[in-house]
Parts: C-alpha cells; sequence; structure tokens
C-alpha cells in the first residue's frame, strides 16, 4: 500500500486538480480560455481518476487490516441521540476519506429545550445557539496527548430549511471540500491514545478549547464545547477513531463506548459522569 507520505500528496494533488478545473470553468464564463475546449476537461478527468485511485486504495487496505473495536469513553455526558452511525454502515458518512470509516455524529436531546424542527421553507436558519448541543462540554475518551486542536473558525447558522440544506451540499460542501480537511471539520481536536489510536473531535465551538498541543490530558477532562463549525447542518458532535494525527491519511479504527456500545441511528441513549470516569 502506498506510504503515507504519497497519499498525502494525492491527496493534496487531487484538490488542486478540482480547484484547477473550477477556477478555469468560473473564468470561461467571463473570457475565451487560450487552448482548446477539450483540454479544460483534463483536470477533471485527472481528478477524477486520482479520486477513484484513493477511493479504492482505502477500501483494500481496511479490508487487508481488520482491527477489533477499541474500547474508549464516550465524549459526552446527559442524553444524546446518533446520527450517521457505523452500527448501520461502514463507511458511516459515506467515505472513508479524512478517517471517518468508523465516525459517528450525536446531537443532544433535551426535554426542556428541544431541537428545531427542519422547516420546508422559513426560518432558512437558526442561531446555534438554539440547538441543546451547543456549547456542551467535549471530554477526554481516554488519557492521551493532544497533538493537534484549533478552534478559531466561526460558528454558523443552523440549516434548518430545504433551501438552505440545498446550498449547504450543492456550494459550501463543494467549496469546504476544496479547501482541504480542516474546512470540512472546522474547529477540531485531535489525541493521540497510544498504540497507534487516535481519537479525532469536529465542529468545535469557535473560541472553546481548552487545552493545546502537547498537553497532557485524562479520560474525562473537559477539552473543549461541541459548536457549529466545518461542514455541519446543526451543532452536533462528530466523533471517530484512527490511525493518525493526519486527516488526509489517517484510516478509521472501529470504536464502543464505554457502557453504551456503538448507539444506531436513532437510537437516544443517556451517559452518567459515572462511566466517564470509570477506567
Amino acid at each position: 500500500m502506498p506510504s503515507r507520505k504519497i497519499r498525502k500528496n494525492c491527496a493534496v494533488l487531487h484538490r488542486l486538480l478540482w480547484a484547477l478545473f473550477v477556477a478555469q470553468a468560473l473564468a470561461s464564463v467571463v473570457v475565451d480560455p487560450p487552448y482548446p475546449y477539450a483540454v479544460g476537461w483534463l483536470p477533471f478527468l485527472a481528478a477524477a481518476a486520482l479520486g477513484t485511485g484513493l477511493s479504492v486504495t482505502a477500501r483494500r487496505a481496511a479490508a487487508g487490516v481488520p482491527r477489533e473495536p477499541v474500547e474508549v469513553g464516550p465524549p459526552v455526558t446527559g442524553v444524546w441521540s446518533a446520527l450517521n452511525s457505523p452500527a448501520d454502515r461502514v463507511p458511516s458518512h459515506g467515505t472513508r476519506a479524512y478517517g471517518q470509516a468508523y465516525a459517528i455524529d450525536i446531537v443532544a436531546e433535551d426535554p426542556d429545550r428541544p431541537r428545531p424542527a427542519f422547516a420546508a421553507l422559513a426560518p432558512l436558519a437558526r442561531r446555534p445557539d438554539a440547538y441543546p448541543a451547543f456549547g456542551a462540554p467535549l471530554l477526554a475518551v481516554a488519557d492521551g496527548t493532544v497533538v493537534h486542536a484549533e478552534d478559531r473558525q466561526r460558528d454558523h447558522l443552523g440549516r434548518a430549511s430545504l433551501p438552505a440544506l440545498a446550498y449547504l451540499l450543492l456550494v459550501e460542501s463543494a467549496a469546504r471540500s476544496l479547501a482541504g480537511p480542516r474546512r470540512v471539520t472546522g474547529n477540531h481536536l485531535v489525541l493521540d491514545l497510544g498504540n497507534g489510536t487516535y481519537a479525532a473531535y469536529a465542529h468545535l465551538r469557535r473560541g472553546s478549547l481548552r487545552v493545546r498541543p502537547g498537553d497532557r490530558v485524562t479520560a474525562g477532562q473537559p477539552l473543549a464545547a461541541c459548536g457549529n463549525s466545518g461542514n455541519s447542518t446543526e451543532p452536533h458532535v462528530h466523533f471517530q477513531l484512527m490511525d493518525g494525527p493526519d486527516l488526509d491519511t489517517a484510516r478509521g479504527v472501529p470504536f464502543t463506548w464505554r457502557g453504551v456500545g456503538v448507539p444506531r441511528n436513532g437510537e437516544t441513549f443517556s451517559v452518567s459522569e459515572d462511566v466517564v470516569y470509570s477506567a
């Protein structure tokens, strides 16, 4: 299998080819390109071929190196529901890119302040603090070392309607993908748990980090807060385990949460502090 350096270079080249194709397509609306029309499709064809190669390589690597689920503590306390769970399908988010083959999304459930309902047309969007997950503390799932942490990207509005969701899927998601994994994950944190396993938390709240790279953390320690940065429809926790710290080259690692397991899509679960802090 290709080395991590080669995979990294291929991932970057893949994004550059797509960016080149999009840029020249937009420019051609204003001016005629100084080359034949067919030449303009070469970056598209190269990007498609490279993307297919990366996808096939990732599938073969996952099939060739099976791993047992790694047990860690839950990253939250309280009542939550699961979305895009690896208990229902793998890859859980429809792709193995960015080490998210076994990733899970969870949203907070609060009977006193329920999540806003999805609307057909209005309101188009909602403030992130309208959702009970926004600002919820995120906890270390095990003892480890912080290898990456950033929280300067903004928390955008929740995509609470069909027009807003269409904009996210057709425009914003494509732009974020061209910009690379940090714009997809938004504010995020990566922990080295040892034994070749890393934990990633995505879509953190801006300015909420309590740790920085190099810090040692213990299981249950508050790390940051749930936000709505990056490629996100509403405030939620995106959590995953992977085999390396670089999202461009990491492969997903299956997990199980102590006392919870792996909740299925739509399953509501509750986590007490006793579960988080137990070894």
